[in-house]
Parts: structure tokens; C-alpha cells; sequence
């Protein structure tokens, strides 16, 4: 199949934009034509949330994750800076199909950012890393001059430890599988923008901010075969779903109807002109498996307090071209393609 003309980055004259932060198109072509190249090796080849690595000795394998934090506001309805940072690294690692076990992180302050601010977000951080169990054991701080940062930006690394044989990859989805989801979309970049932008709706919108783990290990137990578990973070679920069919060279059918969104999502949404399927989650599962699994995998993902709106969305389908579709309520189709631009910046 010939693949889609995009037009090459321009290395000598071009400049890094918003859009390259979003989790859409521009995005994968900066990490693929410029990190992906520069640092090309098997493990980053395989373009997943972690790196599994071998360890030095028999049994378990070590996986590996990062991300850095840079979400404004500092504090948004249902957390903020420190929590979200815990919660992105720890499901990093339990998307590979890992036990989180230790959290590196380091800080880039501002020169006259408030301590009390500081003191705010740091115990947090440490109240989140002590929920998942998931201790923060090592870091680095740096400050830079007034004017020169934005109050505040986090990076953590993450360690976990894979069982031998494990395998969940975004290059594994099959046609006939199943699409799941463990809860409503858009809840975190709504409940950003609304704070950003001061948006009053009749009932607040709160981030799903949230540690996976727990969550992710009871789907590996529900589902034997499953195959793959992503967080749908920037660029929503229609950049992730993007993402599982470009790796495992594949389609996808989505129905409308069965997508969860609240009705305050649904709303702010409508008013505003924008995509939930194109907004971040931050406390949400996207999982594949064996159509036959698919059932129980969300009963069972129900009996989480994480995953009580989880539902089977769609299937996955032999596709050369690797389209994303939906089904729409109206009884039509249309596509759902990667964002082509930045829809909400600085949202994690």
C-alpha cells in the first residue's frame, strides 16, 4: 500500500509549534523523523508507552517509562501537577502489562514561584505515590530565573517489573478483536480547559486522573488473550486508536452510541465546537482483545470503583489502509482520523 504523502519536517528553517505537543499527526512525525531516527534501537522502534528491557538475572523483565509534566493550571478539580505526574508514569508502566515499582523525579522551578504552591504540589505527589505504592525514591531540582519557566514543570521516570512472557504491544491487535474502554472520555481536558478558561457549567467537570495499575491487572486476569492496554492521553482516543492500527496494520469500526461520555463532557463539548474523542483522559483504559474475551473483560473491569463505565466500543478489522471509522448514531459513517493540529495545549 502507498503510504499518504506528508511532507517532510523542515529541519533547517523550521520551528517546534504547539501542534507538535498535541498527540496527533505532527507529533509522530517529530518523534519519528527526529528522536525516533537520532535514537533509533529496538526498544524505541517498537513505539509503546515503555521500554521492556531484560533483566540481569532470570524471571521478570523490567520495563521502563517517562514523561514529563507541564499542565497549566497548576491546580485543576480533581488534582494537579503532582498527582497527575504519579499517575502518568505509574500508568505507563501498568499499560505495558507491569508492577509499578519505583518513580524517579525531578523539578524545574521557577525563580519566585510561591512555596506554599510548591509545598501543595509536592505533598500530593507523595500522597498519590503512597496510594499507588509506588514510592518516589530519587530526583533532581533545578531552578531556572523569573520569566524563564512557568512556575512549575515535573518529569518521572518510572521502574516496573514484567512477568516473563507478557507481551502487550500496540502492534498486536488482530481483526475480529474487541475495542474496550473502562470509562467515559474527555473527562481531564475538559475539566482543564473549563479552569483555564473559566468556564462555569451547571455541574463541574473533574479530572479522571488516576492510577491504572489495580485496574490493569484485573483486565490481564479477566482476559487471558488480551492483547494490548493504552491510556488515552493527548490527542484522545481517536489519536490512540490512530496509533494501535498504524502498528498493527489494521482497521478499526467504532460505534457512537457505545462510547461513554458524561452528559457535562457531552455538553461543554458541544458548546465549544470540539471532539471529545479528541480530548485527554487521564485515568482511563483503552483495551484489545480476543472478541470472545470481550464480555467478560468488561464485566469485570465494571467491578473496579475505575472501570464502572467500561463498554465494548467497536472491533478491530482487516484494513490495508488502516482507517479508524465510526458508526454514527444517525446511521452513517465517518472517519475518525488523528488531530491535525493542537485542540487544547499543556493538558498533562
Amino acid at each position: 500500500m502507498k503510504k499518504p504523502y506528508l511532507r517532510p519536517l523542515d529541519l533547517r528553517h523550521g520551528c517546534v509549534d504547539l501542534s507538535h505537543g498535541g498527540g496527533g499527526r505532527a507529533m509522530v512525525q517529530l518523534i519519528n523523523e527526529l528522536f525516533g531516527r537520532a535514537f533509533d534501537n529496538p526498544w524505541l522502534r517498537r513505539g509503546d508507552d515503555g521500554a521492556v528491557l531484560p533483566a540481569p538475572g532470570p524471571g521478570e523483565r523490567l520495563v521502563l517509562a517517562t514523561d514529563a509534566h507541564v499542565v497549566s493550571p497548576l491546580f485543576f478539580p480533581g488534582g494537579d501537577i503532582g498527582s497527575l505526574a504519579v499517575h502518568g508514569t505509574v500508568n505507563d508502566l501498568a499499560v505495558m502489562g507491569a508492577r509499578p515499582l519505583y518513580l524517579a523525579a525531578s523539578f524545574i522551578l521557577e525563580e519566585g514561584f510561591p512555596l506554599a504552591d510548591l509545598q501543595r504540589i509536592v505533598k500530593s505527589m507523595a500522597a498519590a505515590a503512597l496510594a499507588a505504592g509506588v514510592p518516589v525514591v530519587t530526583g533532581d531540582t533545578k531552578v531556572v530565573e523569573r520569566g524563564k519557566g512557568d512556575g512549575v514543570f515535573i518529569t518521572t521516570t518510572g521502574l516496573g517489573a514484567l512477568a516473563a512472557g507478557r507481551d502487550l504491544s500496540g502492534a498486536n491487535a488482530c481483526p475480529g478483536d474487541a475495542v474496550i474502554v473502562s470509562g467515559t472520555m474527555g473527562d481531564h481536558g475538559m475539566a482543564i480547559m473549563a479552569r483555564r478558561e473559566n468556564l462555569a457549567f451547571e455541574s463541574d467537570i473533574v479530572s479522571d486522573s488516576a492510577a491504572l495499575h489495580g485496574l490493569a491487572a484485573l483486565a490481564l486476569e479477566a482476559a487471558p488473550g488480551l492483547r494490548l492496554l493504552r491510556d488515552p492521553t493527548r490527542g484522545g482516543l481517536a489519536a490512540t486508536l490512530n496509533e494501535i492500527a498504524q502498528q498493527s496494520g489494521v482497521g478499526m469500526i467504532l460505534d457512537e452510541a457505545g462510547i461513554p461520555v458524561s452528559p457535562q463532557v457531552a455538553a461543554a463539548c458541544e458548546f465549544l465546537g470540539l471532539d471529545p474523542l479528541h480530548i485527554a483522559n487521564e485515568g482511563k483504559l483503552v483495551a484489545v482483545c480476543p472478541a470472545e474475551e470481550a464480555v467478560g473483560l468488561v464485566t469485570a473491569l465494571r467491578t473496579h470503583p475505575l472501570g464502572l463505565r467500561a463498554a465494548c466500543i467497536g472491533e478491530v478489522t482487516a484494513d490495508v489502509h488502516r482507517f479508524v471509522q465510526m458508526k454514527t448514531v444517525l446511521g452513517g459513517r465517518r472517519m475518525v482520523d488523528w488531530l491535525a493540529g493542537e485542540q487544547l495545549p499543556r493538558i498533562c
